[in-house]
């Protein structure tokens, strides 16, 4: 980019051929000296362009800006689905694998991917920025795509003797965990970065940016429909080569589109001179110093908000060294208040990590069932069974709509709430839509048993048994209900209460619930195959999946999500909206 000059996450702008005048930043640390410059009503507070000059409502940022990043968005998703989506086979298939260990090393990849975000927010929050760490990822990212599609061809065209099981494994292992590093940086900036383009203390750009959350999902699941019906079937009936390098291609086209924005971006100005880490691991440190002084709790009321009787333990961060508020370095209240909203966003993460183990069924034991049921569609035209996850996208596409433009509307006008309901009451309504949704799969799960067994076919695992695949449509489609409520609102939910400097770590948080559910559901998966297996038993999870019992497991998984839930509403009751999720 010639002659660009973008901030890194602790500069200052510097303004070419302009006189600025600065002025104290109320906001800022105490201790931070930091200012900031006066700015024109048109101008946007807080953020400047691609060369650190201010930038104006009306020419940088807003939707001209947001659509360039949701089409990246949709780019990354269309090609991390197009691999994650039909994995499965293609480890049982190819390269030989049992159910259990694909099944396994699918939920590993999947965590991994998801968790590293965490890694790659702190990197972008502390040093290099939001815009430089997606560059960066992206460029990692097609790598590993192309290391894969390398593979995937290496593999098809050269001989068994060429390459043995072990080889095969690592050369795409390799290429999927540099995929995982690439989503590290991606992942947690990108959406995070999007919504940056709106104001959150103007009030129309408010409302539009808890709408471009809707969007935002609405279009990477468009984007994944596509993904889900067109190139699992050329992965299943073509070419796995073919079916890896498109990933690849569509990722290239996404950072030149990322690029071709550049001039439209709004650049957000990070108002400390430390990091936002240090800052928060400051106030547990000194907590724990001051742990055994006292604070008088009138005062303290005074300045600690409404928050005072959160956490209490963390308000003698406000103490300096020797006990009282004077005669040292003491944290400030704003950096305290900070540490509890970190505290606040982790009781709210650990109840959804249930929805995250839910999540992971559908890229596995969800493609497995299909897999042995009838997918005929019309004569002659079998439906992958990895396309079945598009009933699922496709549920969000037609709803999301319908949420974003009719039910926001009306709630809104009973509860004069931006988001019509609040961020909470959703996320915990897609909970109770996942708990539902793994009951219907159980069910369903059964009654593809009994058929198996009325029909002779239990001990036949390759035969189709005579079940229409369109059972299974029901889960699918609670799926797709649950992550309108849930998925897009906790990504909103992360951002909006996460401390204004660690909002890339908001997005990773969110992430996270993924990564983390996913882990849980291979360490579920692992415990209980060594449980029910062995000594010439049938485990839950075996190869036939005739002879297997995922019914228990989805069960196991509804009783799960009933209990999260009921921890979910005790946090939500008790948890405390800071200034900006009350607009």
């Amino acid at each position: 980019m010639p002659n660009c000059q973008l901030l890194g996450p602790y500069e200052l702008p510097t303004y070419e051929g302009q006189e600025v005048h600065y002025m104290r930043d109320d906001n800022a640390s105490m201790n931070s000296g930091i200012e900031t410059p006066l700015i024109a009503p048109n101008t946007v507070h807080g953020a400047v362009d691609y060369k650190g000059r201010p930038v104006t409502r009306s020419n940088f940022g807003g939707w001209r800006s947001a659509w360039f990043i949701i089409v990246v968005e949709v780019a990354e998703r269309s090609a991390y689905k197009g691999i994650a989506g039909n994995l499965i086979s293609y480890l049982t298939g190819p390269l030989g694998q049992p159910v259990a260990t694909a099944a396994a090393n699918v939920n590993l990849w999947i965590g991994t991917g998801a968790l590293l975000p965490l890694l790659g927010a702190f990197v972008a929050d502390s040093y290099f920025g939001r815009y430089r760490t997606i560059v960066l990822s992206s460029v990692v990212y097609i790598l590993g795509l192309g290391l894969l599609t390398l593979s995937a061809t290496l593999i098809s065209y050269s001989s068994s003797k060429s390459y043995s099981p072990q080889m095969r494994l690592v050369l795409i292992f390799i290429s999927l965990y540099l995929v995982a590093i690439g989503l590290a940086g991606h992942k947690p900036c990108l959406q995070s970065f999007g919504a940056d383009q709106f104001d959150e203390q103007h009030p129309e750009e408010r409302k539009s940016r808890s709408s471009f959350f809707n969007w935002w999902y609405f279009s990477i699941c468009s984007g994944m429909l596509l993904t889900l019906l067109i190139l699992n079937y050329i992965q299943d009936n073509l070419s796995w080569s073919l079916g890896f390098g498109i990933p690849c291609i569509t990722m290239i086209i996404g950072l030149v589109v990322f690029l071709l924005g550049t001039r439209t971006y709004r650049y957000t100005i990070q108002s400390y001179e430390k990091s936002p880490f240090v800052r928060i691991a400051r106030v547990f440190a000194a907590a724990i110093r001051n742990r055994k002084s006292t604070l008088s709790a009138v005062a303290t009321k005074q300045e600690a908000h409404q928050s005072f009787e959160q956490f209490r333990f963390l308000n003698k961060a406000l103490l300096a060294p020797n006990g009282s508020k004077e005669g040292g370095e003491s944290c400030s209240i704003t950096e305290v208040e900070e540490a509890k909203a970190v505290l606040s966003l982790i009781q709210i993460w650990t109840t959804c990590l249930t929805f995250g183990i839910v999540f992971a069924q559908v890229s596995t034991f969800y493609t497995k069932q299909g897999a042995t049921m009838d997918r005929k569609v019309f004569p002659g035209f079998d439906i992958s069974a990895a396309s079945l996850q598009s009933f699922g996208n496709l549920t969000i596409v037609l709803l999301t709509p319908v949420y974003d433009r009719i039910f926001v509307p009306i709630a809104r006008s009973f509860t004069s709430k931006h988001s019509g309901i609040t961020m909470l009451q959703r996320i915990g309504t897609g909970i109770v839509m996942s708990m539902i949704g793994m009951a219907v799969a159980a069910l369903v799960e059964m009654k593809r048993l009994r058929t198996a067994k009325d029909y002779g076919l239990v001990d036949k695992p390759d035969a189709i048994i005579p079940m229409s695949v369109w059972w299974l449509i029901p889960q699918y489609t609670l799926d797709g209900v649950s992550h309108v409520f849930t998925m897009v609102g906790i990504q909103e939910f992360f951002y909006d209460q996460a401390p204004t400097e660690l909002r890339s770590m908001g997005v990773a948080l969110y992430l996270s619930v993924i990564g983390v559910g996913s882990f849980l559901s291979s360490f579920l998966i692992s415990a209980i195959e060594e449980a029910t297996g062995g000594d010439g038993r049938d485990s839950w999870f075996a190869n036939n999946l005739n002879r297997a019992h995922l019914d228990y497991f989805y069960w196991l998984l509804a009783g799960l999500c009933a209990v999260s839930f009921v921890l979910y509403m005790h946090f939500a009751k008790s948890y405390i909206y800071n200034k900006k999720g009350k607009l």
